[in-house]
């Protein structure tokens, strides 16, 4: 079989390389899965230059979300030969995984490949990061990097609850797109002041930030915040940690938390993570929320997946098709 992987941390283009692998063999609680469909998130590229949370195991695969075929059962014969799945595990940059049994979920029926491979993470990340802010209808969300496929869900997700959103984005055209999405406020951070806008838009300051960025867009953000507010912190797009002001933090009484999706699951009981799966899957089959992709390039083509990856001015995901 083909896959991609890496034997040393790096820049993903120095580092990845294409080669062929003996097939996997399930053991005896694991389904072995033909993989048809992977999208590139942040966390992948993270984990290719040993930047994320969970340090690669060298030589490793990369990537951490797919969708797939279940060719071998496991032992028990829990889940049937030919089931598609939605599943999450290290190393999904190859033809065939072996996953456990217990942590593949069945992809609804009419789900395309490319909903399905993006079904996870990105959706049930908005999803537990509105159910863990206490943001109530008539509050105020500020989305940093809100042009991301993340932050179009969580837009689109907080507008069913009627809570009001804030968005930073770096390019003009990018503001028409989120308004259409339901963003009550697109501030361009190249050209606006972010503190400033929202002080005038919201007389106070927003109730809850969800930063994906991190620097002095997050310290800029966290100013932004009403007395009592609370910053949620998921992402480090810009490499560099968040200035913290302490001032803000006593005077103004502000909470600053991590939120990562595998530790808030992990919490779930096997009713919320089940109401989570229903309510994301929900939403994505009836498109009352929308994912995009820009394009698709077979696994061998990876090179150019992520020059697309890196293209300026993006607005859909790149996904790996077998």
């Amino acid at each position: 079989m083909k896959q991609v992987v890496f034997y040393k941390t790096g820049l993903p283009k120095e580092v990845l390389q294409l080669e062929e692998a003996p097939m996997p063999e399930p053991k005896a609680h694991e389904v072995r899965i033909k993989v048809t469909a992977r999208n590139i998130n942040p966390s992948d590229i993270m984990f290719i230059r040993g930047m994320y949370g969970i340090t690669p195991k060298l030589p490793s695969s990369a990537g951490f979300e797919a969708v797939g075929i279940v060719d071998k059962s496991d032992q028990k014969g829990s889940i049937a030969v030919g089931t598609k799945v939605i599943f999450t595990t290290i190393g999904t940059w190859k033809e065939y995984v072996c996953v456990p049994s217990n942590m593949v979920i069945p992809s609804p029926p009419g789900m395309p490949d490319e909903v399905a491979c993006q079904a996870f993470v990105n959706p049930l990340t908005a999803y537990g990061m509105l159910e863990s802010s206490g943001l109530k209808d008539g509050q105020w969300l500020l989305v940093t990097a809100a042009a991301s496929a993340y932050g179009k869900l969580v837009i689109q997700m907080a507008k069913q609850k009627g809570i009001k959103v804030a968005c930073t984005v770096r390019r003009d055209e990018q503001k028409e797109l989120l308004e259409k999405l339901g963003a009550d406020l697109v501030i361009n951070t190249e050209r606006e002041k972010l503190q400033k806008v929202i002080l005038e838009q919201t007389q106070e300051g927003v109730d809850v930030v969800f930063d994906a960025v991190g620097g002095v867009l997050g310290a800029r953000a966290l100013a932004s915040l009403k007395t009592g507010g609370k910053m949620m912190v998921f992402g480090l797009l810009s490499l560099e940690n968040i200035p913290l002001n302490s001032g803000l933090l006593i005077f103004k009484n502000i909470k600053v938390e991590g939120f990562w999706l595998t530790t808030w699951m992990a919490g779930l009981s096997p009713e919320s993570t089940q109401i989570a799966f229903r309510t994301v899957f929900t939403h994505l089959l009836s498109q009352k929320v929308k994912v995009d992709v820009e394009a698709t390039f077979r696994l061998e083509k990876f090179g150019e997946a992520l020059e697309a990856y890196e293209k300026e001015g993006r607005n859909g995901k790149i996904i790996l098709t077998s």
